[in-house]
């Protein structure tokens, strides 16, 4: 059997070295991509959070007196009595 000479051994270390910081920079690239993806899902959802803190300031607009009282008048509705008022209460559960 021929022994390998010290060339054979240097070109085996130079691919296996290669190999890995082939690896490396693969790794690298990969995580470059992703952080960027990341940048762009954090910017998505900024908007979305401020999207849906407008939608919730116009709800609670649309609920106040304010808007539903005009609305309820533009109807021919009223605001009712104190004595109109009825308040219905159910039984609680040591009261059957």
């Amino acid at each position: 059997m021929v022994q390998p000479r010290g060339r054979v051994w240097v070109t085996l270390w130079l691919v296996f070295v290669l190999a890995i910081l082939a690896w490396v920079v693969a790794r690298q690239t990969s995580a470059v991509v992703s952080a960027g993806e990341l940048d762009e899902l954090r910017n998505e959802r900024s908007l979305l959070e401020a999207r849906r803190a407008e939608l919730l300031r116009r709800i609670r607009e649309a609920e106040s007196r304010a808007v539903l009282v005009p609305r309820a008048e533009s109807l021919g509705l009223r605001m009712p009595a104190d004595s109109e008022i009825v308040i219905l209460s159910t039984p609680t559960s040591g009261e059957r």
